[in-house]
């Protein structure tokens, strides 16, 4: 099957110019001009800071012997203010309800889906031949099966060239997330990154689950909190940029990169990572507003979800290690980004979710 690839790539916005958040059309040099324009000239000229050592695994804690989805936390329905104010895609904020689920505690990791692809034979997005056909007018680079990965600058020349930090690398690919030198050695625990959609959608099937919708996912990660607008503040028990992206980062929070899965503290629900460290896919087709308010809605079958908006990207949720509050400002839980459907990326990962009675 030919890959349905399009050139573009989800790019972080910054936090004082709130376009409406649409993908870039042609991922290509000059594509994104002038998204970050007016940021001091130290930006430009200050040196990126060393990788950081690669740090042991973290450990999860015990889960008790008998429960009764291994490796998934309930999450209690309820009713809650669905959305935010902070960039005009997260409005209008809505009333809406959602029936309680399970949901994996972590991201899915590298370790699992490899479990999976032994197990079926699957072959990811990023590894099958490109369909140039599809999409004329291709760079000669993009021909080849490949992912996005992030290159830090040592200095940027042109505030709007994304070019300069996010790349197309053929190679890339969920076993080689940073192109054909990288390996998983040492990373069976991090989240499972360069994977679209597709290849999210045939985990689940394969775990016998689905993907959350954002309403889901959202609720998941207030854990509890029905009110909007309640974490704006760059949280600390989170894997996110601090320093100045893309070329200062002071790895307050010990990471440089991707962190293993459940360094940080869990929410009040015991998920871990629903902020910060990989973007997460969801079933939403992408559309640059929520729906028109309602007074009580509950969450949809993914078919249902924003019916008649284009099915060539989805909602991913909670920002990543690159959300700064210079660029990006995404690691909260209202957050929102499109994703296109066929393009993995270095940052951009998912969970899973069953619909099964409650404990």
């Amino acid at each position: 099957m030919s890959a349905q690839r399009l050139p573009t790539v989800t790019a972080h916005k910054p936090q004082h110019t709130p376009p409406p958040a649409r993908p870039l059309r042609r991922w290509a040099p000059g594509a994104a001009a002038l998204l970050l324009l007016g940021l001091p000239l130290a930006w430009y000229l200050a040196p990126v800071a060393a990788p950081a050592t690669a740090p042991l695994p973290c450990e999860l804690p015990g889960e008790p012997a008998h429960a009764p989805h291994p490796g998934m936390v309930w999450v209690p329905g309820g009713r809650f203010e669905f959305g935010d104010r902070v960039y005009p895609e997260e409005q209008p904020v809505q009333t809406v309800s959602v029936d309680g689920f399970w949901m994996d505690r972590t991201e899915v990791t590298n370790d699992a889906f490899a479990a999976f692809v032994q197990a079926t034979g699957y072959v990811t997005v990023a590894e099958r031949p490109v369909d140039a056909q599809r999409h004329p007018g291709l760079p000669p680079d993009m021909q080849h099966p490949g992912a996005v990965v992030f290159n830090p600058p040592n200095a940027t020349h042109a505030p709007g060239q994304l070019t300069q930090w996010w790349r197309y690398t053929p190679g890339a690919q969920w076993r080689h997330p940073q192109g054909p030198g990288s390996t998983l050695a040492g990373r069976g625990s991090h989240p499972v990154v360069a994977v679209t959609y597709e290849d999210a959608q045939a985990y689940a099937r394969w775990r016998g689950r689905a993907l959350p919708s954002e309403m889901q996912w959202e609720w998941a990660a207030r854990a509890g909190q029905t009110r909007t607008g309640q974490d704006h503040a760059q949280p600390l028990a989170a894997n996110t940029w601090q320093g100045l992206f893309p070329v200062i980062n002071t790895r307050e929070d010990g990471f440089a990169e991707l962190a293993p899965v459940g360094c940080y503290s869990a929410n009040a629900l015991g998920l871990w990572d629903m902020i910060g460290n990989a973007w997460e896919l969801t079933t939403d087709a992408y559309t640059p507003h929520h729906a028109p308010p309602q007074d009580a809605v509950s969450a949809p079958a993914a078919s249902d979800v924003h019916r008649g908006a284009p099915v060539g990207q989805r909602v991913i949720k909670g920002g990543s290690y690159l959300c700064a509050p210079n660029y990006c400002a995404r690691y909260r839980s209202s957050a929102r980004q499109p994703q296109d459907d066929d393009l993995g990326t270095s940052h951009v990962g998912f969970r899973t979710i069953l619909q099964a009675p409650g404990p």
